[in-house]
């Protein structure tokens, strides 16, 4: 909410006409958006649109427009539609005929702007409306329909463009609803045009492209259009059947590749900041007064896009840029913000930051047995840690390439990197990622094997296999329902013991009773992944654990993880493993009832609630390492 409110003061600092929003079923209110826009502009205009008249009786939305008015005088404007029957039939609305709908529900919302009384029940004395007549509020017809463009040349004071619609398309809808105007004795100048202008920027044109593909809003878009809206920009309706057959499917990989970078270019608008913009002045000289460009994603760099896009449109800056036909290809290349930071950006993500701790934790237990033992050496412990995020770098990078080729790792998924999926960076940079962790870790193997000899080679080997073929071919164990016992083993007793002998030069058997609890909460983060993704394994073919043992089992196999963790402490305690204030891991209980709830409501089916299960886990393992790390090192300044 503040966001949008500080874009629209900042499209008036530019001097942009309007900021429109318009009423997404099931989201926020867009009303409530204007509302904050208001109060932090002046000048810009601000258009509602579009709302319908039945999710907002005309009396509601006469009463809203007011009190809009009344905020922002002379500066909102209103549009109309006719809601989608889908929507309003989940919330059991009834549809009838919708263009005597909006028709009536125009003059009614005049009527009452004008402080006149409306009669709507015979029974009862009609209503009179007490607010405050507004200024002049212009309305808009927002439907595709003829008879809405009919309806909008009788009486509307403009017309409203869809999303997603081709430039054909619009030409022939401007034209019918100016004869419906002329027919009805209006002239051309009474209707403004306008219309949304979906975009998506990127360095180049065929860029834009490829990342629009792996967007689930685009897909869904293509796979929706109507049989006219196909035919009037020149293809072929059963393009869209077999689009949206994928995409019901769940075949996002399919859906993507069955869409032709010439029906993106009809629909779309994809390019760099310039060419979005000469294609925006296409739609106005096809009759669009003013394009509302609207970014496809929520990201600062494609709303930053928008406003450049919406200078160089207004300056005519683009002219020398047209946008080339599909059949010339790409133009030349222009960068959106800093191409080097949002490669870095996707590098960040692709990384999964948030799980460092499944092997900084770990290497760090080993270090700290050693520091209460007096036998720390600083440097080796610090390649030791180094050693162990380059492998653990390169194993997160090469799972996600690798999940993605399967085409596991779908547009839709709720994950917490979509980092090649959604073209932020690409595989290759990926795979230059993922081997300069394993490189970072060879490095430090080099320098450890110096100190420690042969056994650090045999360690280092264990974890580069363990983690390259964790998904990579030809092993792929993680769908051979290996994943969990080798993660244990890899992230629990092989890190824990192997830093010990990295940084002290021997190995002590008491370690594998300390490394139990570190283990487990690493293995609860990969289950928890695993358990999430059954579907999309199950689907694919893969067979994963949690896959083979079922929801239900799998879920109560989390929470044995989780509580494992802590009754490993206990017992490490009990027997003189660990000291007394490795108890301290007890003040992360709180996370872990948090954490069972979701998981709780996920085994009920609600599986929002553990969409981010792999980053919850993680931040347990984080305050349940942190608090046992105190409790070692407090522990052996106590003894």
């Amino acid at each position: 909410m503040t966001d949008t409110a500080e874009w629209a003061r900042r499209a008036e600092d530019l001097g942009l006409d309007s900021v429109w929003v318009h009423d997404s079923y099931f989201e926020r209110d867009p009303i409530t958006y204007l509302t904050a826009m208001g109060m932090q502009t002046r000048r810009i205009g601000l258009g509602a649109g579009a709302l319908n008249p039945y999710t907002r009786h005309p009396v509601v939305v006469a009463m809203t427009m007011s009190a809009l008015d009344d905020l922002a005088p002379r500066r909102v404007t209103l549009a109309l539609g006719s809601g989608l029957p889908l929507r309003l039939s989940q919330m059991a609305i009834p549809y009838d005929d919708t263009v005597a709908r909006v028709s009536e529900s125009i003059d009614q919302i005049r009527r009452l702007w004008t402080g006149q009384p409306l009669k709507l029940n015979d029974k009862v004395p009609p209503l009179q409306p007490m607010f405050q007549p507004p200024h002049r509020i212009p309305i808009y017809i927002a439907a595709y329909r003829t008879p809405f463009l009919d309806l909008c040349g009788e009486k509307a004071d403009g017309y409203l463009a869809r999303p997603a619609e081709s430039l054909p398309a619009f030409q022939k809808m401007r034209a019918r609803v100016l004869e419906s105007a002329a027919s009805h004795g209006r002239p051309a100048g009474d209707i403004d045009f306008r219309g949304y202008l979906l975009c998506l920027f990127d360095s180049s044109r065929q860029e834009a492209l490829n990342r629009a593909k792996r967007e689930p809003f685009v897909i869904y878009m293509m796979s929706v259009l109507s049989d006219i809206s196909m035919k009037r920009a020149g293809f072929d309706p059963a393009l869209r059947s077999q689009i949206a057959t994928a995409w019901r499917a769940e075949d996002y990989h399919r859906a993507g590749e069955l869409i032709p970078d010439e029906l993106l270019d009809a629909f779309i608008l994809c390019g760099t900041v310039d060419q979005v913009a000469a294609r925006a002045a296409d739609y106005h000289d096809a009759g669009m007064d003013v394009p509302l460009l609207q970014p496809i994603l929520q990201e600062e760099a494609q709303v930053n896009a928008v406003f450049d896009a919406a200078v160089a449109y207004a300056s005519r800056a683009a002219t020398a840029a047209t946008l080339p036909s599909p059949a010339r290809g790409g133009g030349e290349r222009t960068p959106v913000g800093p191409g080097l930071g949002r490669r870095l950006a996707g590098a960040w993500e692709v990384v999964r930051p948030f799980s460092f701790t499944a092997s900084l934790l770990p290497v760090s237990v080993g270090g700290a047995i050693a520091l209460s033992q007096g036998r720390m050496h600083w440097a080796l412990f610090l390649a030791a840690l180094l050693g162990a995020l380059g492998l653990h770098i390169g194993t997160n990078v090469t799972n996600e390439i690798y999940d993605v080729r399967h085409g596991i790792d779908a547009i839709t998924s709720p994950r917490m990197s979509m980092a090649i999926l959604k073209g932020r960076i690409s595989e290759r940079d990926a795979f230059v990622v993922a081997w300069s962790g394993f490189m970072l870790a060879f490095l430090m193997g080099i320098f450890l094997l110096i100190q420690r000899g042969w056994p650090i080679v045999l360690l280092g080997l264990i974890g580069f296999i363990g983690g390259y073929f964790y998904t990579a071919p030809p092993f792929q164990y993680k769908y051979r329902a290996l994943g969990l016992p080798l993660v244990f083993l890899l992230m629990g007793p092989l890190m824990v013991v192997g830093s010990y002998y990295a940084v002290t030069g021997t190995f002590d058997p008491n370690l594998l009773v300390v490394s139990l609890p570190v283990g487990l909460l690493v293995t609860a983060i990969l289950h928890g992944n695993e358990w999430r993704d059954v579907a999309e394994d199950t689907r694919h073919g893969f067979t994963t654990f949690s896959a083979q043992v079922g929801r239900d089992a799998a879920h109560w196999v989390y929470v044995m993880l989780i509580l494992g963790a802590y009754v490993a402490v206990g017992l490490a305690v009990m027997v003189g493993a660990l000291p007394t204030l490795a108890l301290l891991t007890l003040f992360s209980l709180p996370l872990v009832a948090w954490i069972l709830r979701d998981a709780e409501r996920g085994a009920e089916g609600h599986l929002r609630a553990i969409a981010m299960i792999d980053l919850m886990t993680a931040r347990l393992h984080g305050a349940f390492g942190v608090l046992l790390l105190v409790g070692l090192v407090a522990g052996s300044a106590v003894r």
